[in-house]
């Protein structure tokens, strides 16, 4: 009896943990992954979670990112759709779930399953958020990358050259941005949310800075034409990053401000440092309290680590 009631207790926490997610799994029936072309041979694919990237062509369907399991099959339609050949490589730019939940099942499949090493070793146990009250379980052994890389990678598939790169402590410590040159199309993954607050995964090495450093860099790579494929949102252009950008900066600005008048987190969420976005960017995720927390908690261990003599902060992570 005892361990009955204890089972239900453990079930339930599990619940609290996940009741987005356990939500969504019943709503899965309903979602509809919808392809939009943005190149020959390349799309965006939406559904539930992370927005997808897909390349088309002799060599293969080159997949961005997958979503959740239960969505694999429409996912694997979605692709048949446009493709006549199957699923050869998945790139997951990050760990979250939302990104890489259909690894295990499109694994079996047979597709390589990439990404960038930190994503792996996150994938291979479980990982905690003190910012989202949430934990998620080790990931299946057949679930996790099975190629990956540290700095860069560059795919020519299907008459294209896709070059995936590394951004150190962005929205993790994984993330990888991939660029399509002669398509002029960017998978920014979860460094760009747009129309709503970015999550900063600071308990898995993400940080504000990291984030301001990986959008720049994803601006140096566009012009006007370029379309850009955000982690979550619609898809962007040049002057709707550029927004980002300021958006992240003055928030970070702001945050610094407070926090040098010496106030803990609660005192430098009541100052409202972000109040300015909270109508624009919603509270429909993530909350303007949040979000200032990921920033706070960004600086504070940037703070930590110079204050510690130099290189011996260094030895936190």
């Amino acid at each position: 009896m005892f361990r009955r009631i204890s089972m239900i207790f453990s079930c339930l926490a599990i619940f609290s943990l996940f009741s987005p997610q356990a939500r969504a799994q019943n709503d899965f029936d309903g979602v509809e992954i919808k392809t939009t072309t943005l190149a020959d041979g390349i799309f965006m694919l939406t559904g539930a979670g992370g927005n997808m990237g897909l390349c088309v062509g002799t060599d293969g369907a080159f997949l961005i990112d997958d979503q959740y399991a239960p969505l694999t099959e429409k996912i694997v339609a979605a692709v048949a759709a446009v493709s006549s050949e199957p699923v050869g490589f998945v790139f997951n730019t990050h760990y979250h779930g939302d990104h890489t939940g259909g690894n295990e099942s499109l694994g079996q499949m047979g597709s390589h399953l990439v990404s960038h090493t930190n994503v792996r070793r996150r994938l291979s146990t479980a990982q905690t958020s003190a910012l989202l009250g949430s934990t998620a379980n080790a990931a299946a052994p057949g679930a996790l990358p099975n190629i990956t890389f540290t700095d860069s990678l560059t795919f020519h598939q299907n008459g294209h050259e896709i070059v995936a790169f590394h951004v150190p402590h962005a929205h993790t410590d994984g993330d990888g941005v991939l660029h399509f040159p002669q398509a002029n199309v960017v998978h920014a993954g979860d460094v760009v949310f747009f129309g709503l607050y970015p999550y900063i995964d600071t308990a898995a090495g993400g940080s504000i800075d990291g984030m301001i450093a990986a959008v720049e860099r994803i601006i140096s790579l566009c012009d006007e034409e370029t379309q850009v494929i955000p982690g979550h949102g619609p898809l962007v252009k040049l002057g709707q990053l550029r927004e980002y950008l300021e958006m992240l900066t003055q928030a970070r600005a702001n945050v610094a401000v407070e926090m040098a008048k010496g106030g803990d987190l609660a005192a430098v969420q009541a100052a409202g440092p972000c109040q300015q976005w909270d109508e624009s960017l919603g509270q429909t995720w993530l909350t303007s309290n949040q979000f200032v927390q990921s920033i706070f908690d960004s600086l504070s261990e940037a703070q930590n680590h110079h204050g510690h003599h130099g290189h011996q902060g260094g030895h936190q992570h």
